[in-house]
This record gives structure tokens, C-alpha cells and sequence, in this order.
């Protein structure tokens, strides 16, 4: 399938963006939400950062502590602590709790191209409560009755949930609170009611019996979700036959709408793929990427904060394409374009 990565590639780096405070660095600027307003692309950018002096035989957590008056704290362990073991670039464990080596925020980007984008100064979101003390992470934008609202992953020591904000002007956000309990993330909500209700995917994440699939669920005011129906689940073998999740807001074709999701592998290598789902009943898969749509091909999609990753959050229309803004290798903002029509004949069965 033609997807024509963007020549700028990547748009946005992690030295692209001011930290916002000055003993922190921009470790990662990648999986954003996306959306047109009015002539520009506005992205809500995930924006992770860490202590910028932390010592070799030293790991670092940054933690929003909600106790001492909504300020970061940081947790300093040796590595040759026993109680230490390192996970990935990502996570350690240290007396049997995990934490985080970086804490994301939400940055503002604006573009009138959809290339060049001016990245504001400071966080538009960041944790503010203790359901988001290790950050706020890959929000999702869907324009729904006039206005902006906002689903991201809030990461805790509580575990990993989805809140929903609301905002007119991306400057002013209105916190709604948790819409998903843990461990449940990748949710990404319809931009129109289904059958008079709100809808998104979602995708849990349980520990002993079933996957890490899709599924989709129903709400009367975008706050209490139910009557949850299992979507599709992973496949055997292929390109998303570890786990799969939600991307991109869904966007709406004749055919059906159109999902762009996310698939790993055996090995973590993270592609995209695209769901076509009925209009009338989004629980039902109408046709499905036998291949992935995009696969880390170039070098900042393979080498990176965590490489061998594509993921996406966001993406827009323009005319009959999809612009596709996504995360590289957990580390830079890249984006790609393809036909719709030309995703859509790309499809397979259910």
C-alpha cells in the first residue's frame, strides 16, 4: 500500500522542544493527538521529560506528589541497589513497585502546513492529580457538538487509566475526570453519536484470562461507558499477534468508518493497520490489514527511545487522504500520507 512518509521526517524532535522547567530535558516529543481547526493542524504533542544531571550509577523517577502542594518529586536509586532491577529505557522496579525513568506532559504544536509546526513554550496538560502522578500520555482529539474533547492516558502507581478533558480554545481544559478504571488505555472516541449514543474503542489490558483486543463501548454523556462488546481480537502469528489497540479517531467513508490501530508482534515490533467498521454497529469489522499499513522502515522508526516502533494517536483529512501523525521509535513526531480509497481496496476479511 502507498504510504508516502513525509520528506521532513521527523517533524518534531525532542531538541525541538523547551523543557519546561530548567533542570529537566526533552527526552521524547512523539504520540500526539491531532485535528484541524479552522486553516492549522493543532497537535496535542506527548512530551516526555527527565532530570537532566542524574549521575551513571544513579536511576531517577519523577513523580507528581499530590501532597506537598502539586509538585514533582524525585525518587533517586542506585543501580546497584538488590532491590533495583531495570525493565526497559522506559520502567524500573524498586522495592516491587514500578516507576517511570520520564513524566509526560501535553504540549500545544500549531501549523498552517502540517509540517512545520510552532510548539508553544509550555505544557497545555500536565499531571495534576494522583490518578496522574506519572504522567499524562497519547491523548486523543474528537470534535463532538461544538467542542474539543480530550481522552489521554493517566499513569499512576494506581495503574494505567483513561481521563477525558474538554476544551474550545486548546489553551483552557476542563478536567472531566477518569472515563476508563485500570489497566485500560488506547481509547479513542467516535466524532459522532451511533444510534443517538457516544461511542469509543477501548482496549483493556487483563491478566490472567483473555487479550489485549479491541473493544468498543456506549455512552449517553461521554463520561459513563457501557454495554462493552468485543471488537477483534489479536492473530496468531502475524503482525499483531501480541497485542492491538486504538489509534487514530476513527473517520467517517461511505464504506464504513475507517480505524487506523496499532499491532505488535511476538518481538514488540509495533505497526499500523486499519479496521473498517460498520456505520450503524462500529462492533462489527467489515474487513481488516492483512499486512500492516506502515512498518518501522526508516531509521528513526528503528532506532530510538525504544525502537522498532510506529505508533499513532492522531490523524487528519486532507481531501481524499489521510494524513497520519505519528510516533517513531517512542522518541520523535514523524508523519505520512495515503489515499483513503487506496487504504480501503488495500483491506481484507474480517
Amino acid at each position: 500500500m502507498p504510504v508516502e512518509r513525509f520528506s521532513e521526517n521527523p517533524l518534531i524532535r525532542p531538541s525541538d522542544v523547551a523543557p519546561s522547567r530548567p533542570d529537566f530535558e526533552v527526552a521524547c516529543a512523539f504520540n500526539c493527538g491531532a485535528i484541524r481547526v479552522g486553516e492549522e493542524v493543532v497537535l496535542l504533542l506527548r512530551v516526555a521529560e527527565r532530570p537532566k544531571a542524574v549521575p551513571a550509577d544513579r536511576v531517577v523517577a519523577p513523580i507528581f506528589d499530590d501532597e506537598v502542594g502539586g509538585r514533582l518529586k524525585l525518587l533517586s536509586v542506585r543501580r546497584d541497589d538488590p532491590d533495583f532491577r531495570a525493565i526497559d529505557s522506559r520502567l524500573f522496579t524498586y522495592q516491587g513497585r514500578t516507576y517511570l525513568t520520564s513524566i509526560s506532559h501535553l504540549r500545544l504544536a500549531r501549523s498552517r502546513d502540517g509540517r512545520r509546526f510552532a510548539i508553544e513554550p509550555k505544557p497545555a496538560l500536565e499531571a495534576a492529580t494522583p490518578d496522574e502522578a506519572f504522567g499524562v500520555e497519547d491523548p486523543r482529539i474528537s470534535f463532538i457538538d461544538g467542542r474539543y474533547w480530550v481522552n489521554y492516558t493517566a499513569v499512576s502507581d494506581r495503574g494505567i487509566s483513561t481521563a477525558l478533558a474538554v476544551t474550545d480554545d486548546f489553551h483552557t481544559f476542563e478536567r472531566r475526570g477518569l472515563i476508563f478504571a485500570p489497566e485500560n488505555r488506547d481509547v479513542t472516541v467516535f466524532p459522532a453519536k451511533i444510534g443517538g449514543r457516544y461511542a469509543a474503542l477501548h482496549r483493556p489490558a487483563p491478566s490472567v484470562l483473555g487479550g489485549r483486543d479491541i473493544w468498543l463501548a456506549y455512552s449517553p454523556d461521554l463520561m459513563h461507558w457501557g454495554d462493552h462488546r468485543l471488537v477483534c481480537r489479536r492473530r496468531a502469528g502475524q503482525w499483531d499477534a501480541l497485542r492491538i489497540g486504538g489509534g487514530a479517531v476513527p473517520v467517517r467513508t461511505e464504506a464504513g468508518w475507517l480505524a487506523i490501530y496499532h499491532g505488535a508482534d511476538a518481538s514488540e515490533r509495533y505497526c499500523l493497520g486499519a479496521l473498517l467498521l460498520d456505520l450503524q454497529d462500529p462492533s462489527k469489522v467489515l474487513a481488516r490489514s492483512a499486512a500492516p499499513l506502515m512498518a518501522p522502515e526508516a531509521a528513526e522508526e528503528r532506532q530510538g527511545f525504544f525502537g522498532n516502533v510506529v505508533f499513532t494517536a492522531g490523524a487528519v483529512t486532507d481531501g481524499d487522504e489521510l494524513i497520519i501523525y505519528y510516533g517513531a521509535s517512542d522518541e520523535y513526531m514523524c508523519a505520512a500520507r495515503v489515499g483513503i480509497r487506496e487504504v480501503l481496496d488495500g483491506l481484507g476479511p474480517a
